[in-house]
């Protein structure tokens, strides 16, 4: 299938995707002019998607492709990379419709963290000491040799991984929790390396890296960063970032350039990295665009769609950012008994006191015949603000986030005041 993807035409854009981040991806794409609509992989959190564009979803059409070529999408944007893994990704992949994301090889880098490893031992990239387990047995036998604290990851990284990240600090804490996880798919065993962690996004397109923006996610459940590795951040922030001032993609990017070369690698890479020993360390790359900075990305450029067009055809791009947007803020306001999921509750009424003046993204909220939103889940909305500093975002997002009532709710009060800046 051929497609007439320029930068000068407004394309038809589809998002695989659910909830506030396809509503988010969606406002962006459509404000500069796309036509977009989503491929949604399940029935809940759709209510923001549908304030935008047209959705279909999969329970309605098991395969997408037949709608990619009656709706003439120009490319496709994904939200995750479990499309890679969908009995009809070789169909999709024969139609040749250009998509923001690697292919073949490059899918690896995220989806396998052991493959992810050995690249950045081939290519000398920092990375913490690391195992796979195939069970208890093997896993106590390798803390037995390899005494310490680990992140204890699954192997193989989807949303539906049976292991979720669990952050062990002390050696005794991993031997607990190997009583307790799951080994359908293994374990992947890192070494915990600290807390001074961020991240950088970049394009690679045309064969050349193009730094984007540095940004720190707030993983934790509660202020402080105290309580669990929540699904999903509680918050984060995002600095505009071309010039990779925190020397995140000198360390751990670049030296990957011959690979991304070697592969055909084209679309968003990002690199999580911990700083320790004045040097940053690998921790997971992914190659999606990201929930929560994608759309913060995509408002501070001053032509997303010409940049996402020719990253998805890998071609050679230009990055321009729009002048005094330099800093974004993200804030999740979450519902009862987040983030611990077989908590079970009655779905409340949540009201607005007030204009909101930055993004609202909608997650688990439904309205109802009364026209009145109510919840479906425990992660309720997230807001973005965008502003020239860090200070002015974070004052924007705190603001608008007070004006949200919801009962049990809550939301982190400390974005901005730890964790920031990037190895400090």
């Amino acid at each position: 299938m051929q497609t007439n993807l320029s930068r000068n035409n407004p394309p038809r854009i589809m998002v695989f995707g659910s909830g506030a981040s396809a509503q988010a991806v969606f406002h962006a794409l459509s404000d500069n002019g796309a036509e977009v609509s989503a491929y949604i992989h399940g029935n809940s959190n759709n209510y923001s998607p549908s304030l935008v564009g047209n959705l279909f979803f999969a329970t309605e059409h098991p395969n997408p492709c037949e709608i990619l070529r009656k709706q003439k999408i120009d490319y496709v944007i994904p939200m995750s990379i479990d499309w890679n893994t969908a009995d009809w990704v070789e169909e999709f992949l024969v139609l040749e419709i250009p998509i923001l994301s690697p292919t073949g090889e490059g899918m690896k880098l995220e989806r396998s963290r052991d493959f992810a490893r050995d690249l950045c031992i081939q290519h000398n990239i920092p990375f913490p000491r690391s195992f796979v387990a195939q069970n208890r047995l093997q896993a106590e036998q390798i803390l037995r040799q390899n005494p310490g604290a680990y992140v204890i990851k699954n192997p193989l990284c989807s949303p539906a991984s049976p292991v979720h990240t669990v952050l062990c600090e002390t050696e005794e804490d991993t031997r607990s929790w190997l009583h307790d996880v799951n080994y359908e798919e293994g374990i992947f065993l890192q070494e915990y390396m600290g807390q001074l962690e961020a991240g950088h996004i970049a394009f690679v397109s045309g064969g050349e890296i193009y730094s984007l923006i540095t940004n720190q996610e707030y993983k934790r459940s509660f202020d402080g960063n105290m309580g669990i590795i929540a699904g999903a951040p509680l918050g984060g922030l995002v600095e505009k970032d071309p010039d990779d001032r925190y020397g995140l993609a000198r360390q751990l990017l670049h030296p990957l350039l011959p690979w991304f070369r070697e592969v055909g690698f084209h679309g968003p890479v990002q690199v999580t990295g911990i700083f320790r020993d004045e040097q940053w360390f690998v921790l997971e790359y992914n190659v999606r665009i990201g929930v929560t900075c994608g759309p913060i990305i995509m408002r501070m450029l001053k032509n997303p769609l010409a940049a996402l067009a020719d990253v998805a055809c890998n071609r050679p791009t230009k990055i321009e950012f729009i002048n005094g947007l330099n800093f974004g803020c993200s804030v999740t306001l979450a519902g009862y008994g987040y983030p611990y999921k077989n908590i079970e509750s009655p779905g409340f009424p949540v009201r607005l006191e007030g204009e909101m003046d930055c993004d609202v993204w909608w997650n688990a909220v439904q309205m109802n015949k009364a026209g009145k939103l109510f919840t479906t889940g425990q992660r309720i909305v997230d807001l973005v603000a965008i502003e020239a500093s860090l200070e002015a975002a974070v004052e924007k997002v705190y603001a608008n986030i007070k004006k949200i009532k919801c009962t049990n709710s809550y939301y982190r009060t400390d974005i901005g005041k730890t964790l920031w800046p990037p190895g400090k």
